[in-house]
């Protein structure tokens, strides 16, 4: 462990950094107030922050900047209790009480506000369709031979399906498949479909065979969990050297590629990933901080912030914190 003043130091270091983006030197730490020593003293622990990889040496500058282990180290330690100022906190909440639009909206406002708020990219994933409970179902004719089956989901979207029938099918025959299918599906999962079926296609009874037609129609797997990422601009002016940039960019648009990211984070139980330690080589010089989304009890979702790993830390957390537990509650209102 460090010991105070080499705590104190690193501290500084690190908050300097992020405010000014330049190496801070010896003589900076020792004029300030904090700190009564001299700059030789301050120097010597600086040295031994750097000997034991909390921070670096710059070939080009006297000043000292920090390593990923120290961002770590500032962030299990260091890091106060961030909140956001009055005016973004009123932001925030202004956002989410006239947030009445659909789901993909929604979430998609969501990036940008967290993007507004960090002047970081931002990362939002939303409830997946599998999850999703049904809430309605309806069953529309278009014409002799065809109907359209609309599934209403707890999560706001909207899923249709275009099913043919045969010509004997009459009015009443749909109404009643699908005052059958409400009973059966309504508040169920979507991905609990299938246990529906009875697979009997040689039925007589006409509502059975067009209740098993409509469960066919909406039995497969889907891969669509609603996600965006916002603020990849932002990211471009965080940064000075171009290839840092294009390795940045070009990863952003890889949906794949953060969506495993997000989940891999999740799993090792990861709220801040620093540098290297997410295990995205072309975002090794950004930082990730994320948070749950949690509605009615459950993870439904997540929403976080990608910056340069010299990001603010404490805004970055609190911004994310007070965003995920809005969101959560919004959807859970829905």
């Amino acid at each position: 462990m460090l010991d105070d003043r080499k705590t104190a130091i690193l501290r500084a270091i690190v908050e300097e950094y992020i405010a000014t983006a330049q190496p801070v030197g010896s003589a900076h730490i020792a004029n300030s107030n904090e700190f009564a020593v001299s700059s030789a003293t301050v120097r010597n622990d600086m040295a031994a922050l750097e000997r034991e990889g909390f921070l670096s040496h710059p070939h080009t500058s006297a000043g000292r900047i920090p390593t990923d282990k120290g961002y770590r180290f500032f962030v299990d330690n260091l890091v106060p209790n961030g909140t956001l100022g009055t005016l973004d906190q009123a932001k925030v909440g202004s956002f989410f009480e006239s947030a009445h639009f659909r789901l993909e909206e929604t979430l998609q406002r969501t990036s940008t506000l967290l993007t507004q708020l960090t002047n970081y990219a931002s990362v939002v994933i939303g409830p997946s369709v599998e999850v999703a409970v049904v809430r309605s179902v309806q069953l529309v004719r278009l014409s002799s031979h065809h109907i359209t089956v609309v599934v209403v989901l707890s999560n706001g979207v909207v899923e249709n399906e275009q099913i043919e029938v045969g010509i004997d099918t009459s009015d009443e025959d749909i109404s009643n498949a699908n005052a059958k299918l409400q009973k059966m599906m309504s508040n169920t999962p979507l991905r609990d479909v299938a246990k529906h079926r009875t697979f009997n296609q040689k039925s007589f009874d006409v509502v059975a065979q067009l209740c098993e037609r409509v469960l066919a129609s909406l039995d497969r797997t889907r891969n669509d969990e609603t996600f965006f990422v916002g603020g990849a601009a932002q990211m471009a002016e965080a940064f000075d050297a171009v290839e840092i940039v294009r390795n940045v960019l070009h990863t952003l648009e890889q949906q794949y590629v953060v969506v495993t990211l997000v989940r891999d984070m999740l799993n090792r139980g990861l709220s801040v990933a620093i540098g290297t330690e997410h295990g995205v080589e072309p975002l090794s010089a950004c930082s990730v901080v994320l948070a749950p989304v949690i509605a009615d009890g459950e993870t439904v979702g997540t929403v976080g912030v990608l910056g340069p790993t010299r990001m603010n830390y404490p805004q970055a957390l609190a911004t994310v914190e007070l965003v995920s537990d809005r969101l959560g509650r919004r959807l859970t209102e829905n």
